[in-house]
């Protein structure tokens, strides 16, 4: 795993509200698995060909990403307009790269990042 997890619960509960109230960047709307409460969690959304990619920074065992492949939905709140993505699945590097634009940043390999969830345009 790239980063520890109780990092991230710090970041969920410190940095995610700070980056909410400004306003500017994605926002995966999803629901709780276990809660059925509704989430707005602030990511990098990279568009992919027919959908949307995101850099599981924490790896695939984050509540959020457990979240959506529970219930194999989410919106992503992103330029002013809201998207509807479905069929979620956690692809490998080389996957995630193949599909990313060559001008996006790959990130650091010191992170140790090897997994990523890829999302598709709802139908409609």
């Amino acid at each position: 795993m790239p980063m520890p997890l109780w990092w991230g619960h710090v970041n969920k509960r410190v940095f995610n509200p700070l980056t909410l109230a400004r306003g500017k960047s994605p926002v995966l709307v999803h629901v709780g698995r276990v809660s059925g409460a509704t989430y707005n969690t602030p990511l990098d959304a990279h568009p992919v060909e027919g959908g949307y990619l995101f850099v599981l920074v924490y790896g695939s065992r984050s509540d959020w990403v457990r979240n959506i492949l529970a219930s194999g939905t989410a919106r992503l709140l992103v330029d002013g307009k809201e998207v509807e993505l479905t069929a979620p699945r956690v692809v490998g590097q080389q996957e995630a790269f193949q599909a990313l634009a060559d001008d996006v940043t790959r990130p650091p390999k010191v992170l140790r990042i090897t997994e990523f969830l890829r999302m598709d345009l709802a139908a409609g």
